[in-house]
C-alpha cells in the first residue's frame, strides 16, 4: 500500500486529474444505476399525470418519444429552463387541466398508432 501512496505523491498532478476522473465516473455511474432502478419500477411507468410533472418526466413515465410532448406543448422555451406543467400552462395562459387533457390525447393518439 505504500507504493501505491509513494507513486501517487511522485506526480500530484497526474494522481489528481485520476483521481477527479474517477469520482466524475462514479457520479455519472451512481446516476446511470439509480435512474435504471427509478424508470424500471413499474409503479412510475404510465402515471397519472400531474402539474408537478416535468415534459421529460412524462415522456419518461409514458415512454413516448419527445416529439408527442412538443406536438402537446409547442416548442421549448428559449431560455432551456425546465418548466413543471404548471409553469407551462400558467406561461401560456391557459387552463391546467386543458394542457393535461391535450398531452393525454397527444399520447393515445401516439399509442394508436403504435398498435399499443
Amino acid at each position: 500500500m505504500s507504493r501505491v501512496w509513494s507513486r501517487l505523491k511522485a506526480r500530484p498532478i497526474l494522481s489528481g486529474a485520476f483521481l477527479l476522473a474517477l469520482a466524475v465516473m462514479l457520479f455519472f455511474g451512481a446516476r446511470l444505476v439509480l435512474s435504471g432502478i427509478y424508470w424500471s419500477d413499474p409503479a412510475h411507468r404510465d402515471q397519472t399525470i400531474a402539474l408537478w410533472m416535468t415534459p421529460g418526466y412524462v415522456v419518461h413515465s409514458w415512454q413516448i418519444p419527445r416529439e408527442v410532448m412538443r406536438a402537446a406543448l409547442g416548442p421549448p422555451p428559449e431560455d432551456g429552463k425546465r418548466e413543471t406543467l404548471a409553469e407551462i400552462a400558467k406561461r401560456l395562459g391557459e387552463d391546467p387541466a386543458v394542457l393535461i387533457a391535450r398531452i393525454e390525447a397527444e399520447i393515445a393518439a401516439y399509442r394508436a398508432g403504435q398498435g399499443e
